[in-house]
């Protein structure tokens, strides 16, 4: 893309979007497709050994936000981005550059938001949706707890301005929460370091001060939640919450710890994508 920020999505050919989002296809042409979306400060490749055992038998698409990963980091634009609408116009347009429809998407932590959003504006794009650790709000409200005050969310933001490695390698050990894998903490805390200080301080107010709690009723596409009964950042109640408002959705609690299941147990986010599938 030559290092163009384009604000008119329409002007992009399908090449030029799937360059943009680093969009990798692999499987059987014409099979089922998933799509696996990744959350805050990671990118595709944490979903690597999960899509593995899919590419068999399904079209996987996986790809990074504009931001993330191999992305190209020039088309991040924070006007954009200012929303998880533009995150979701991302996977719209991703889906549209690869000819897909009737997706199964696999959406982690924010990603779960986002492809409702993007559910709402193109249903047909949708069959499903798997969200691992999603939140319609992280910030705490009058009777709804987030999980974090708004004080919380400044001071994150504050500490990736101030050193983002040491904010990496403080945060990446709570989220994944396994003291016995500190491979993927230390992963975790790369992808975390890596990423531009630019995105990761607008990305993370994106995220944490986003709330789609007035949109859960709208969402018809049919959506399984997959809760972790140990994630600090999205605590075990809010899968009950989403569960009850979103009208054809189902909770599957997880015997797990952390935030980053899809890295600490793959095996168990394979067998629950299988289920749903």
């Amino acid at each position: 893309m030559s290092g163009v920020v384009r604000a008119d999505a329409s002007a992009l050919t399908a090449s030029e979007v799937i360059r943009r989002n680093a969009v990798t296809v692999r499987g059987p042409e014409g099979a089922p497709a998933l799509v696996f979306a990744h959350g805050y400060g990671t990118n595709q490749t944490t979903w690597a050994r999960v899509a593995d055992a899919f590419v068999a038998d399904h079209r996987v698409i996986l790809f990074d936000y504009v931001g993330s990963g191999d992305s190209d980091l020039a088309a991040y634009d924070e006007r954009r981005y200012d929303s998880y609408d533009g995150y979701a116009t991302d996977l719209i347009e991703v889906l549209d550059a690869v000819g897909a429809a009737q997706v199964t998407l696999v959406a982690h932590s924010a990603s779960g938001m986002i492809g409702a959003l993007a559910s709402l504006r193109r249903p047909e794009l949708f069959a499903r949706i798997i969200m691992v650790c999603p939140s319609p709000r992280y910030v705490d409200d009058d009777g709804y707890v987030g999980g974090f005050s708004r004080a919380d969310v400044l001071g994150l933001i504050d500490a990736i301005d101030a050193n983002q490695p040491s904010w990496a390698a403080s945060l990446a050990p709570a989220v994944t929460a396994r003291d016995d894998r500190p491979e993927v903490a230390d992963r975790v805390r790369q992808l975390f370091a890596a990423t531009p200080q630019r995105v990761a301080k607008h990305f993370a107010r994106v995220v944490f001060l986003s709330d789609v709690r007035s949109r859960l009723p709208e969402i018809h596409v049919p959506c399984v939640i997959l809760q972790s009964s140990g994630d600090i950042i999205c605590p075990p109640h809010i899968g009950a919450y989403l569960r009850d408002r979103i009208p054809n959705a189902t909770l599957v609690p997880l015997n797990s710890s952390g935030h980053f299941v899809h890295l600490t147990e793959p095996e168990l986010i394979v067998d629950q994508i299988r289920a749903a599938l």
